[in-house]
């Protein structure tokens, strides 16, 4: 018996090549049949059943390119943003979470702003037993949620304290006071538990297992060049290649980031990964803050991508990354929200204008980003990130029925201009609030608001009972505090070369 099929009606259907007035999407089982004028396509399939109305924009399921599925986020953990570096330190001091609570209300608030897809960079260690047991908790959320995600586990193995690898690890546990060293000692492991060797076969095991999975794809997720060294990131990039999957890495997210380029490998951080035979369409880095001109036209000649985080870059004091020189150079660009949006709210519409209105130079011979390079990121260049350009990031017959519903009312009220660019006023205006229904795979993931697979008042509960019963890791607060200034200190040492910035927003003369 052929599928049933349903029509979803728009004021606005924005299908990611084309704007369309009082248009409808055709959908049947899992993908779409058709796009076209509302009264043409409602002739057609008179009886099918509707979704949307006349007062809707629909979308293309948006794509959330890099994510850390946080759960409670870390302001209401007691966790301050600070530079990188020392942010990760003061992260201990968390209490842990339970996985698959923590998963699931970080799924919610995805759907809620009508992402569809996301690549959530997750890290296992210990043993192969308990990272097996953390992808599985994972992973239920997920298949729960009914959210796409590309999944991606890594570990780290180097440079636990310091850029640099474990000789300069040593060196600044050398410039602590006794006391202190001990301290590291007892509260941070210098030895990741999982060997290399396991970190592999956990990964490929699970890419194996789900390899056939219509809405979860598995990645390797190697931290960063620094946290792995060259010799597993070679290792990884081939496993990733004999098992067909991809690779998602951090690099060049902080200005230290940027300098140990130089520093430890006597070239740009880029420049070592194109050395070393990674980069390649499936070989994607979360922020690249701190490209320069041959970095991107390595970047684009190899096919790797960036994910583009503009929220988490300056919440961790990273800077802003040269999205217009990105883009102009042809590289491919993502968007994702890091689990670090600036209100701490994961809405995607407003990382969408936050990205676009850092880019606005001053000057007025300078080319910016449009609110609709920002839609198209968002859309189709995380759809060609995640290596399906021809099945997700679009509205168009054939694709996967990934479709946002957005309530148009609260974003055109009191009036709106019949001549009005939707596409304009959808990136200006809109909010997760006004996320009204998506569907994912053609199936309904979120309605009137809210998640249809579980209800997540009774998530954000469990997860507020779970922490109010666990004790305050005050040790590992004062720990992070103590090691703080000695950590700035090792990063002020570092020498300083003259900055070129892309964009000069301000001027002492």
């Amino acid at each position: 018996m052929a599928e049933s099929i349903r029509l979803i009606r728009g004021k606005w259907v924005l299908t990611g090549e084309a704007v369309l007035v009082d248009a409808g999407v055709v959908v049947q089982g899992d993908t779409i049949l058709e796009v076209g004028d509302w009264n043409e396509v409602h002739a057609r399939y008179s009886t099918a059943s509707v979704l949307g109305s006349p007062h809707h924009a629909i979308l293309p399921g948006l794509i959330n390119a890099h994510h850390h599925s946080n759960g409670v986020p870390n302001s209401l953990m007691g966790i301050d943003d600070d530079l990188l570096e020392l942010w990760l330190y003061s992260r201990n001091a968390k209490r842990p979470q339970s996985s698959k609570l923590r998963t699931l209300l970080s799924a919610a608030y995805l759907l809620k702003t009508g992402v569809t897809t996301v690549v959530d960079v997750a890290s296992i260690g210990g043993s192969v037993a308990a990272s097996k047991k953390e992808v599985k908790a994972c992973l239920s959320a997920y298949q729960r949620a009914g959210l796409r995600v590309a999944f991606t586990p890594g570990a780290r193995h180097e440079s636990l304290l310091v850029h640099g690898g474990k000789d300069q690890d040593a060196a600044f546990l050398a410039t602590l006071p006794s006391d202190l060293q001990q301290t590291v000692k007892a509260l941070t492991p210098l030895e990741q538990g999982l060997s290399a060797e396991g970190y592999l076969a956990v990964v490929s095991e699970t890419v194996i297992q789900y390899q056939n999975n219509e809405l979860i794809d598995v990645w390797f997720g190697p931290p960063g060049p620094q946290w792995v060294g060259d010799e597993l990131l070679v290792k990884t990039v081939e496993a990733a290649n004999r098992l067909g999957t991809s690779v998602q890495t951090h690099a060049l997210e902080s200005f230290y980031e940027k300098e140990m380029g130089p520093k430890f490998y006597g070239k740009s951080v880029i420049a070592h990964l194109d050395s070393l035979g990674v980069l390649s369409p499936s070989f994607s880095l979360a922020h690249g803050v701190w490209v320069s001109e041959s970095d991107i036209e390595i970047l684009a000649r190899t096919g790797a991508s960036i994910s583009h985080n503009p929220s988490s870059n300056l919440r961790l004091r990273a800077g802003i990354a040269p999205l217009s020189a990105l883009l102009a150079g042809g590289v491919t660009m993502g968007l994702g929200m890091d689990g670090t949006t600036l209100n701490d709210d994961e809405d995607m519409f407003t990382e969408m204008r936050l990205a676009a209105r850092l880019q606005r130079s001053p000057q007025i011979k300078d080319a910016v980003p449009t609110l609709e390079d920002l839609f198209k990121m968002a859309t189709v260049g995380g759809a060609k990130l995640l290596g399906k350009s021809h099945s997700i990031g679009k509205l168009a017959p054939g694709y996967k029925a990934d479709v946002v519903m957005v309530n148009c009312e609260c974003m055109t009220w009191p009036w709106v201009a019949p001549e009005v660019d939707p596409l304009s006023v959808v990136m200006m205006r809109a909010r997760q609030s006004d996320v009204d229904t998506v569907m994912i795979n053609g199936v309904i993931v979120l309605k009137a608001g809210s998640p249809t697979g579980f209800y997540m008042a009774e998530v954000g509960q469990a997860l507020a009972a779970e922490l109010s019963a666990m004790p305050d890791r005050e040790d590992y607060r004062a720990f992070a505090d103590a090691v703080r200034p000695y950590m700035a200190r090792w990063y002020e040492a570092w020498e300083v070369p003259k900055l070129d910035p892309y964009i000069k927003y301000n001027a002492r003369g």
